[in-house]
């Protein structure tokens, strides 16, 4: 397979290894932990597993010469740079504790391990993949490890090929099933490990002792890049207004990063708006009002950044979708005959007083999108909604109002973008690169640790990788219990914008001298070679996080 001039020079980058791996290690316990909340139901259905301390990874100077260790690995979900990382650090790792050591790869996500379908990953095949974005070393899949079937299926395989520990890379959902599965077989003295990796470019998988997901640094300033030169483009024609959607329907970390990085007009954050209970008119008045002031000093042009899952959290939207999914299911048949052309006066007639008016404000392919676009259960697809249009067309209603009333005299043109996967396979930066690598690195001590349901846990990520702590937490102390599916059952907690945190603070502090002025950033592609100060950089959440000015 011939290779770009990039790939060849990534794949000689030899990733950086906090000190405290680079030798033998222990593990020294901290305090026994406890979950996030609902400590009670937790603790009941997670006996074997509950309470176990945090681990922290210091140099040994008395090294036990290691035995060999099969393991296998499994990439579970959505793709997020960096992942072939974690199993070329993984594979290292555990090659250093015993050179006889195997990896084994489950194929296309946990279903491969249900089905027995598996590689066995040597070194020629992991130096192909170093330093490379995507999942396509084994690919990936959405199969969720959940019943006892599928674990004692699973546990075939492992025992046939004298696997004596599975690690998991995934995002929230995959590592709750990988704390469901290190308890079952905990319960039942499989003899398997079970670690944990944390995966999510959409950044919502965080606490204390795991401070970002990987990929979360590469995915934004892949999408800051474009923003970037988006914004360089209408400042130089000056004559449109560009409506960007970007990836998190959970949470708005993506776009809060994005515009700390690039500066734009606009950018909404979820969190914030279900915070301030505002509306979908509250938010286009907002943009309006914006757009008008820019056109007062001669600037009809700006960028504007939504978060994916934003309909979700504004609470008028929510409560028409639910009682959307509540009609349309009880009276599916009633609705199918209704002619196309009347369709959208029958739900208004349907519906409530106030969610019949929000739902007439809506432009008519939207309005379609939600009466006609349902998922298996019935439900809105709400990740299908062009949220970037909406607004775009209700600003441009908004403003035509203001034009009549003499309160707008600009001239409002839109472009429509949406920045989803062009970041999930990215080639690693710098950050991830060594972040992914210390994070399989770790993996591998934890199993040698001989340790069960943790996560690979890397921090003090802000300074250089070399001054990274290592070591693992109990997954259950991530944990939470949720409705799920009509039962509450116990999840990882998603991580949320904290509007009291000093990423948010510091873009709010921000945000209106952006919106009347224009004070783009223009970031650049990833930098793989160079100075530390222009290649090694974390994230700015990370750094502000962490106590950056």
């Amino acid at each position: 397979m011939k290779k770009s001039a990039l790939q060849k020079a990534r794949a000689a980058y030899q990733p950086k290894l906090p000190i405290v791996l680079t030798g033998a290690v222990k593990a020294v316990e901290g305090n026994p932990t406890e979950s996030v909340a609902d400590q009670a139901e937790i603790q009941k259905l997670f006996p074997n597993t509950y309470g176990l301390p945090e681990l922290k990874f210091e140099k040994n100077s008395n090294p036990i010469v290691g035995s060999p260790v099969n393991v296998g690995v499994i990439l579970s979900g959505g793709q997020a740079p960096g992942g072939h990382n974690v199993i070329s650090g993984l594979f290292d790792g555990i090659k250093k504790i015993h050179k006889d050591s195997r990896l084994y790869g489950f194929l296309m996500g946990p279903g491969g391990f249900v089905d027995h379908q598996y590689i066995e990953l040597t070194s020629n095949i992991i130096d192909e993949y170093r330093n490379t974005g995507g999942f396509d070393i084994i690919g990936s899949g959405r199969t969720k490890l959940e019943s006892q079937d599928q674990f004692d299926k699973g546990l075939e395989i492992l025992k046939e090929l004298n696997i004596k520990a599975l690690v998991i890379i995934g995002g929230d959902d995959s590592n709750t099933n990988a704390a469901i599965l290190a308890e079952y077989y905990k319960s039942i003295n499989a003899g398997v490990q079970v670690i944990g990796c944390p995966k999510t470019i959409d950044g919502d998988l965080k606490n204390g002792l795991i401070e970002t997901s990987f990929g979360f640094d590469t995915a934004t300033k892949v999408y800051s890049e474009v923003i970037g030169n988006i914004q360089r483009d209408c400042n130089s024609a000056k004559k449109y207004w560009h409506f960007i959607k970007l990836m998190g329907r959970s949470a708005s970390h993506i776009a809060l990063e994005c515009a700390l990085q690039t500066q734009p007009n606009v950018c909404i954050i979820s969190e914030e708006v279900e915070a301030k209970n505002l509306t979908l008119q509250d938010i286009v008045n907002d943009i309006a009002q914006i757009v008008a002031k820019r056109a007062e000093n001669g600037n009809n042009f700006g960028t504007v950044l939504i978060p994916e899952g934003l309909i979700e959290f504004i609470p008028a939207m929510k409560k028409l979708i639910a009682e959307l999914n509540d009609l349309l299911a009880h009276n599916a048949e009633e609705f199918a005959a209704v002619d196309q052309k009347e369709q959208r006066q029958y739900i208004i007639n349907h519906l409530s007083e106030e969610n019949a008016a929000i739902y007439a404000s809506l432009p008519e392919g939207v309005a379609r999108q939600l009466s006609l676009d349902r998922d298996p259960h019935g439900n809105v697809q709400v990740s299908l909604i062009e949220t970037e249009k909406l607004l775009g067309e209700m600003v441009g209603r908004r403003l035509a109002e203001m034009k009549a009333e003499g309160k707008y005299v600009g001239k409002f043109g839109t472009l429509f973008h949406f920045f989803g996967y062009e970041g999930r396979c990215a080639d690693p930066s710098n950050f991830d690169a060594d972040y992914c690598y210390a994070l399989g690195f770790n993996a591998a001590c934890l199993i040698n640790a001989g340790v069960t349901g943790y996560m690979s846990s890397v921090r003090n990520l802000t300074n250089p990788s070399v001054q990274w702590i290592a070591g693992g937490i109990p997954i259950t102390m991530m944990m939470n219990m949720e409705r799920r599916h009509g039962a509450m059952k116990p999840v990882i907690q998603k991580a949320l914008v904290r509007l009291d945190d000093a990423p948010f603070r510091k873009f709010a502090s921000k945000r209106d001298e952006w919106a009347v002025n224009t004070c783009y950033m223009y970031p650049g592609p990833i930098q793989y070679f160079g100075p530390a100060e222009v290649c090694d950089q974390p994230s700015m959440t990370l750094r502000y996080e962490q106590g950056a000015k």
